[in-house]
């Protein structure tokens, strides 16, 4: 009888041994946890998913869309409102395919479009680090959408119509820079969510990819080879400085971008920011540019009489500014985008120069949406997007008018 209960004494600790050892096998790496950290930074997810710095991915944070408004949920390891719970299978479906572990269907406010290009490993290397955070009690908001937009089994039929799930398929004519480049802007880096025109239903307009779109009172510029209005005339370089520090000498980040570069794209990988701006220049416009009509005589001295009153101190008066401290005006691709949302933004609330590990200094405009009318607010806009060679459409003052109730 003592050799039996030995024999099974011992056979419990192999147990125990094996299991143990099966369990320490499962923790994921130090370096597996260091990749889905990057992921995250490469996907500022902690952009929509903290509402309170103090509690970083325990989500409740307000989106806006044109339907309504949708929380962000809590992505820590909490078991009760958190993700703790999930299985892998479930977190990467989620990610994929925009479904949640009780089988509903997420809103494309969750970029699963995008992230549905991911690879699985990806996904789990992003859920490994997301298991280190500290659980936090958070639980998730229900959405805020206007009739009948609130039905989530509507998300079915708009997923039919509209949604494509599929892995990044790499172009083997191109270089591995290139598609890894190409990986981050349509995948994990859901650069079209804010950068490409959106159709009456919330979806992609698939053949104007990344031409610019208005998103919550802003213009996310165009980021095609446009001439005028795109990245034509930004090198390589210049594209990577901007991501890395937020400015670079033709232009300063300002409004959500800002916001994603000091959270995203400034800690990233020079390598990956360097593939993002190899991709970037490679890509054809994918519309016309907007042919404009030239403001008239009255309009341009009305305007140059505000600039030469506010804004010729720091900005010079032929434009040129004090590249990376106060931005260039002439050729600013921004400036003179078809939706003119971003600059009025600036002209009536102000900007703060967005600090980054690389460029440190601080600079900072004020606002003018007290110090002047509707009327001269449109005009000095229309002088500064009409001026040293800019052509951008007019602006009237029932578009001021409209901004200001925006802000």
């Amino acid at each position: 009888m003592r050799t039996i209960l030995a024999g099974l004494a011992l056979a419990g600790l192999a147990l125990c041994s094996a299991v143990g050892s099966a369990a320490r096998a499962a923790e994921p790496s130090p370096e597996l946890i260091a990749y889905g950290k990057a992921l995250v930074e490469a996907g500022d997810c902690a952009g929509c998913h903290t509402a309170d710095p103090a509690r970083p991915f325990a989500g409740g944070k307000r989106i806006d869309t044109p339907f309504g408004a949708i929380y962000a949920p809590n992505l820590t390891p909490d078991r009760d409102t958190g993700i703790g719970a999930w299985a892998d299978a479930d977190f990467t479906r989620a990610l994929r395919y925009g479904i949640a572990p009780d089988g509903s269907n997420y809103y494309p406010a969750f970029p699963y479009p995008y992230f549905t290009r991911m690879t699985k490993d990806d996904t789990l290397a992003i859920r490994a680090y997301l298991g280190t955070l500290a659980p936090v009690a958070s639980r998730n908001k229900p959405p805020e959408l206007r009739w009948p937009f609130g039905y989530r089994g509507l998300m079915r039929i708009w997923n039919a119509m509209y949604f494509k799930p599929g892995l990044f398929e790499p172009d083997q004519s191109q270089s591995a820079a290139w598609n890894r480049g190409g990986y981050l802007v349509n995948g994990l880096g859901h650069c079209g969510a804010c950068h490409t025109p959106k159709n009456y239903f919330g979806a992609d307009k698939q053949a104007q990819a990344l031409s610019g779109n208005e998103v919550g009172g802003w213009y996310a510029p165009r980021l095609d080879g446009a001439a005028r209005t795109g990245l034509k005339s930004w090198s390589e370089a210049d594209i990577a400085e901007y991501l890395q520090s937020g400015r670079n000498a033709k232009s300063h980040a300002g409004g959500p971008m800002a916001e994603v570069i000091v959270n995203s794209t400034a800690k990233m990988s020079d390598a990956d920011v360097r593939a993002i701006a190899l991709y970037l220049k490679s890509l054809p416009p994918a519309r016309r540019e907007t042919i404009v009509t030239p403001p008239d005589e009255a309009e341009i001295k009305a305007g140059q009489a505000v600039y030469a009153k506010l804004c010729i101190a720091c900005h010079e008066a032929d434009g040129t500014g004090s590249p990376r401290i106060y931005p260039p005006l002439p050729g600013n691709a921004l400036l003179q985008s078809i939706n003119p949302s971003s600059t009025l933004r600036i002209i009536l609330d102000g900007a703060h120069t967005v600090t980054t590990p690389r460029a440190p200094n601080t600079g900072e405009m004020p606002g003018y949406a007290k110090q002047l009318s509707d009327g001269e607010i449109a005009a000095v806009t229309n002088y500064i997007r009409n001026s040293w060679g800019n052509a951008a459409p007019l602006v009237t003052p029932s578009q001021v008018a409209k901004a200001r109730k925006e802000d």
